[in-house]
């Protein structure tokens, strides 16, 4: 009952996003105005896990093809904050489903000359049909699960895309344990989150579900 009443504070405070959610025009607004945020406040995160990421990505070379090379696909690429992290002349291919990103990743790659960037692909994270099989050595998202529709769609792509050997690397959020105030308060602003951030939850649970269970080595880091 508790959750139920802070739930409708929330949306009472954020009415003018719900009504244009109602009738379908928050979407529009969404798609144009987030890649700028995302843009602004991936770079203060970048900071902040900076070490985090480093660690993460240290060890792409290994990796990489015969020829010495790594093809690496990053999916929900937003505006390309990971390039920073990937080693010198790694060709990549980059997968979001807003095209409003393009600007902001164009401006990313002309920053980031240690790579060869191939293709931007305009689609859902859960349909990378452009992308052939086994055609990549690493799959990369960070901060993209929690805002799919259907996370074994997206995995069933990535071991799609992935030669044998190859990796899967992921940063993702989860929800806080269900015992605490911390939860209590993810429930609470989840539905607004939800319009504010292009469709992330905060009460996801995914590292927890055995959604991985088809990789064959898994590596988990809280």
């Amino acid at each position: 009952m508790l959750l139920l009443i802070f739930q409708q504070c929330m949306k009472f405070l954020t009415l003018p996003i719900h009504v244009l959610a109602y009738f379908g025009l928050w979407d529009r607004i969404s798609k144009r105005t987030f890649p700028a945020f995302m843009m602004a406040s991936s770079k203060v995160y970048n900071i902040r896990m900076h070490k985090e990421k480093e660690t993460l990505f240290k060890n792409l070379r290994d990796f990489a093809d015969d020829s010495g090379k790594l093809h690496l696909l990053e999916i929900g690429v937003g505006s390309g904050t990971n390039f920073q992290f990937y080693p010198p002349k790694s060709r990549i291919t980059c997968v979001d489903y807003n095209p409003n990103f393009r600007n902001f990743l164009l401006k990313s790659m002309a920053q980031n000359t240690h790579l060869q960037f191939e293709n931007f692909v305009v689609g859902s994270a859960e349909n990378i049909s452009s992308v052939p099989d086994g055609s990549v050595d690493v799959v990369v998202s960070t901060l993209v699960l929690c805002s799919v529709k259907n996370t074994q769609a997206v995995l069933k792509e990535v071991l799609r895309v992935l030669r044998p050997g190859g990796a899967y690397f992921f940063i993702e959020h989860v929800a806080a344990d269900r015992s605490t105030w911390t939860y209590f308060w993810q429930q609470v602003y989840n539905p607004t989150w939800g319009y504010l951030t292009d469709g992330c939850s905060v009460v996801s649970s995914l590292i927890y579900s055995g959604s991985y269970s088809s990789f064959l080595q898994i590596k988990l880091d809280p």
